[in-house]
């Protein structure tokens, strides 16, 4: 019984396979990358169709590599996970057989037959089962307390409840439509998403990954801080490509977290730089990951719009990561790597230029306005192009074939946590939970527009806690996105402030899922990392409340309003930078530290007036810094030489 306990309440433990079985399944993964390729950008395909048939292929493939709990079997799959695989493909093979007929029935209307009853019971029994061993068991109640909602609900006094659904009834609208389990998050995680870590796989095996750790060594690893440089600089960009905080801080990460602790930073200080870094890369363009993609489908916004309106707003997070990692390196007297271990910028360029092509392809792209998928697929064509210049990082059919398999592999996590997100978005749509929400927003918030964003704000961090970041932003965005519309805020506006607490509920405590990857590595308590992740991109968790108010930091109005906007918020940010890392050239005390607080913050409000008190606060700090003893922790000898 306690066995029984531990795995359902723990995730499984991924499977390398070896042997025959490892380069069928391979082969296996490669060929529905392939499908995918084809499906979405040279053929039509129903939608139903392709969801239904990319599901269960993928959900057996799930089963294959990843075993039922923490113990379970590692060498290969059981028993239990053969017939899961077998009744995934044949629940497959049934709905696209069945497909036409599907097509045609009258939902609600058209009774479903005993088969379909079967079918459909069984693939929801599998997606639970696929989540629970993905992502664990956080999500997995999610989406178990909303489907005995929607069967139990009815009997719910007040508001609460609601007509009664009956099981035959949750399952057509569930199963048999496109507002279910094959709604937006799926048919993203089917197009945009999987070619997008199409291009990401293809740049990282084609020597991607290294270029931009040498290019930011050489730019950043001989200032005060250099390696924690190097670690914001690559892991934001390789995290524009993965769009995964957790999978960015395990690739990245395992190279910057050693060396930041061999030249003097602490184990949970390490952690917290990479975690920090490696989250702002799902916010950073032109590949902002894969909730930014269902943004673009669940909002109708194109994502070129959303991947423009969100540069501002990438480079104010990574500004204040930057400034903090320095001014911390300062405070701790950590200086930049040896010259033996900075690479050439000269070399580096000329050994990797051409990995510059497929970011410019990408970025050009997109504002062309070519759809998502087709930009993807061009670009990792672009890639692999790319890669014939070197004849070191030169990509054969082998290299190819590999990386077309190693990247559907990377999707099924994703797609258990985007089927699951389905189930939750359909049984909000039946039973009418999403306006009982917003009613509730409303009232907790009552006339404060700035009260229902924070309550906004916390319920995308708590959705995020345990649950992969494009599951938080579409069942925030349902459950309070109408809430803030109401309230005359902008699509854009609203779904990029939901976005953002999603994505940092990442690093956001107590549970904090890129932390807890760092942690293995850095070998420090996922707590302490979260927290000091947290504290090094503080400016983060303001910039939204921001550019929600103030849409020139979305790169929307005029001209001057957008610089004024920018201008004020970069001097923000430097100003919370400083005051929370207590030290500018030498060591400030606290009420200084208060006055730069205050100054940041009023700095960043979208009123001309606040502009005034906040050059007096800077004044005042820096005349109350100027009559303090000197406390320069790098160098004493300094003090004689007043520099703030």
């Amino acid at each position: 019984m306690k066995e029984f306990l531990s795995i359902l309440t723990s995730t499984g433990s991924k499977r390398v396979l070896k042997g025959p079985l490892g380069i069928a399944v391979n082969g296996f993964a490669a060929l529905v990358a392939i499908a995918v390729i084809i499906t979405t950008t040279f053929i039509y395909i129903d939608l139903y169709i392709m969801t239904t048939v990319f599901l269960s292929v993928l959900m057996s493939l799930l089963f294959l590599t990843v075993s039922a709990g923490p113990r379970g079997k590692k060498e290969g799959p059981s028993i239990l996970d053969w017939c899961c695989v077998v009744a995934s493909l044949a629940v497959g093979i049934y709905f696209l057989v069945e497909s036409e007929r599907i097509a045609e029935r009258i939902t609600l209307l058209n009774f479903l037959e005993m088969p379909d009853l079967v079918a459909a019971s069984v693939l929801l029994a599998l997606t639970m089962e696929a989540t629970r061993r993905t992502v664990g068991f956080g999500l997995t109640s999610v989406v178990l307390v909303f489907v005995s909602y929607n069967l139990l609900g009815d009997s719910l006094p007040g508001a609460l409840g609601f007509r009664e659904i009956s099981y035959n009834h949750f399952l057509d609208i569930m199963l048999f439509t496109t507002d279910g389990v094959f709604g937006v998050p799926l048919r993203v995680a089917a197009t945009y998403a999987f070619l997008f870590v199409l291009f990401g796989t293809f740049l990282a095996k084609a020597g991607g990954a290294d270029f931009f750790y040498n290019l930011a060594a050489s730019l950043t690893g001989r200032s005060v801080g250099g390696p924690a440089k190097i670690a914001v600089i690559s892991s934001g960009l390789y995290g524009t490509m993965s769009g995964s905080p957790t999978s960015d801080v395990v690739t990245t990460g395992s190279v910057t977290i050693p060396i930041m602790q061999r030249l003097g930073y602490s184990k949970a200080l390490s952690g917290s730089v990479e975690v920090a870094a490696s989250t702002g890369g799902s916010l950073l363009p032109p590949v902002m990951g894969s909730a930014a993609f269902i943004m673009a489908e669940y909002t109708g916004i194109e994502y070129r719009d959303i991947a423009i309106a969100g540069i501002v707003p990438a480079l104010l997070y990574y500004l204040c990561v930057f400034t903090q990692v320095h001014l911390r390196s300062k405070k701790l007297g950590i200086n930049g790597l040896s010259e033996d271990q900075i690479p050439s910028l000269t070399k580096t360029l000329k050994e990797g230029w051409q990995f510059l092509i497929p970011l410019a392809v990408l970025s050009g792209a997109l504002l062309m306005g070519y759809s998502p998928s087709f930009v993807a697929v061009c670009a990792t064509a672009v890639v692999l192009l790319a890669s014939q210049v070197n004849p070191t990082n030169r990509m054969g059919l082998k290299s190819v074939w590999n990386a077309l398999g190693e990247t559907t592999l990377r999707m099924v996590a994703v797609v258990a946590a985007c089927a699951a997100a389905g189930l939750v978005i359909g049984g909000i749509s039946m039973t009418g939970l999403g306006g009982k929400f917003a009613d509730l927003v409303f009232l907790l918030a009552g006339d404060s527009a700035f009260m229902a964003l924070v309550i906004s704000a916390l319920l995308a961090i708590i959705m995020g806690m345990g649950m992969p970041t494009p599951s938080a932003y579409i069942l925030a965005a349902i459950l309070v996105g109408p809430t803030l519309l109401a309230m005359d805020f902008t699509m854009l506006q609203t779904n990029m402030f939901i976005l953002y607490f999603a994505v940092l509920s990442a690093m956001t405590p107590p549970v904090a899922v890129a932390a807890f990857a760092a942690s293995a590595i850095a070998d420090a308590p996922p707590l302490r990392i979260a927290t000091g992740a947290v504290r090094l991109s503080i400016a983060a968790f303001i910039v939204p409340f921001i550019f929600i108010y103030d849409q020139g930091l979305l790169l929307e109005g005029d001209i001057f309003d957008i610089a004024m906007a920018c201008m004020t918020a970069v001097s923000g940010v430097l100003l919370l930078s400083v005051a929370a890392e207590g030290f500018w050239k030498t060591k400030v005390s606290i009420i200084p530290r208060l006055l730069f607080a205050g100054a940041g913050f009023l700095f960043m409000m979208p009123n001309t007036w606040a502009l005034i008190p906040a050059i007096l606060f800077v004044g005042i700090a820096l005349m109350v810094s100027s009559r303090e003893p000197c406390k320069s922790l790098q160098n004493p000898a300094k003090c004689s030489k007043r520099s703030i």
